[in-house]
């Protein structure tokens, strides 16, 4: 690498295998390998952008920290969830995309060198943004079992020490679907207010769960309230992928940082966009439209872990992906990937770079073939496999 802030940091491994994949332009493919969705996204977002392209304001630099519509609906969404009011004018900022988000708010928060403690596996895009940062990441690894994934709140706790900026934290993570609940948010306030810390909360995927339980939302937590800084985004849950739009919203003097960071960096969001996400924000049926998409997940979910019930597929709590052991097959993640997409037409991410123990793991996404499209699945992984 030219300079050194590139040397840790690899490919995805998403963009090679969908890269591949657009290549074949074979519609046999099962396109498992990027997260994508062919859920519609809401009728209200359609209709705003159409709106959008005639309107002259929105082909504007201004205002640089978001449309105040959509900073109002954002500020009122995370309001909502976490129980405590943002204020849109000083507490909640536009961002060109969650993952956007969460690297401004990294260059606001870590310093070079200090630790940013991540679950593992963990979406190589946020390990990569925390050595963009120039930070450290420190990994605290998730146990897989039947029921799904888990990780010990004290251990995760117990990973922040002196030398931690902040705790970046998903739930439903990708690609796993762990969820934390308010045991972790408890063990991780004590630890956080010790040494100084914050809880970054990429809240991309929240609603997206599939025990039916409301997000669990860590400044809900009084002793994170003012710790917490929440990233989120209209690309999962609302299926707005292409409107590159997201929100940041945590305390004033924070925020502050981030929207400059913002305005140095990607400069402002995209304007087409900004009211379409808010629209679909402040929808009367928002709640409803979320749930409805996430039920079609969960059984679609449901027909891969039914289908590849006699392979090492572990359970997600909800998100678009579920996780396949490659170990009890006596493969490397990479050369499953290898042969299901060239003796199965099936493309599927390996986990390198993907935490320390990625390496073992294929990611299925399940958020962009239909059921039907589905039904084979069992006898290509024989093929592949055999």
């Amino acid at each position: 690498m030219t300079v050194t802030r590139l040397r840790d940091i690899p490919g995805i491994g998403v963009d090679a295998v969908g890269d591949a994949a657009d290549a074949a332009n074979d519609p046999e493919f099962l396109r498992l390998e990027n997260l994508d969705t062919d859920v519609r996204p809401p009728a209200v977002a359609l209709t705003a952008t159409h709106a959008a392209v005639g309107d002259d304001a929105a082909n504007s630099y201004l205002p640089f920290q978001g449309h105040r519509s959509l900073r109002e609906a954002a500020a009122a969404h995370v309001g909502r969830i976490a129980g405590r009011r943002y204020d849109p004018d000083a507490e909640c900022v536009s961002v060109a995309g969650g993952l956007n988000g969460i690297l401004n708010t990294l260059l606001a928060t870590v310093e070079p060198g200090q630790e940013v403690v991540l679950c593992d596996p963990v979406y190589a895009g946020l390990v990569n943004r925390v050595r963009l940062a120039g930070g450290v990441p420190r990994f605290v690894p998730a146990a897989p079992s039947a029921e799904g994934w888990t990780i010990d709140a004290e251990r995760l706790a117990g990973a922040v020490g002196p030398d931690t900026a902040a705790v970046l934290a998903m739930g439903p993570a990708m690609p796993t679907g762990l969820v934390l609940d308010d045991r972790h948010w408890s063990a991780l306030a004590d630890a956080c207010e010790r040494h100084d810390a914050w809880l970054v909360y990429d809240a991309a995927m929240e609603r997206i769960r599939f025990d039916g339980r409301p997000p669990s939302h860590p400044a809900a937590h009084d002793g994170l309230a003012a710790r917490t800084i929440t990233v989120g985004s209209a690309s999962k849950e609302l299926r707005l992928i292409g409107w590159r739009v997201g929100w940041v919203a945590g305390p004033a003097p924070i925020v502050a940082d981030i929207r400059l960071v913002g305005l140095t960096n990607v400069v402002c969001q995209v304007g087409l966009a900004q009211n379409a996400v808010a629209a679909a924000l402040d929808a009367p049926d928002a709640e409803a439209d979320v749930a409805a998409a996430t039920a079609e997940w969960q059984r679609r979910c449901e027909r891969i872990l039914d289908r590849l019930a006699g392979y090492p597929v572990i359970r997600p709590h909800g998100g678009w992906s579920l996780l396949i052991d490659t170990r009890p097959l006596g493969l490397t993640a990479a050369e499953l990937s290898w042969r299901l997409f060239h003796r199965a037409k099936v493309a599927a991410t390996p986990m390198d770079g993907w935490g320390p123990s990625g390496t073992h793991y294929l990611r299925l996404v399940f958020a962009n073939e239909p059921l039907e499209r589905l039904t084979d699945l069992k006898e290509r992984f024989d093929q592949a496999v055999r």
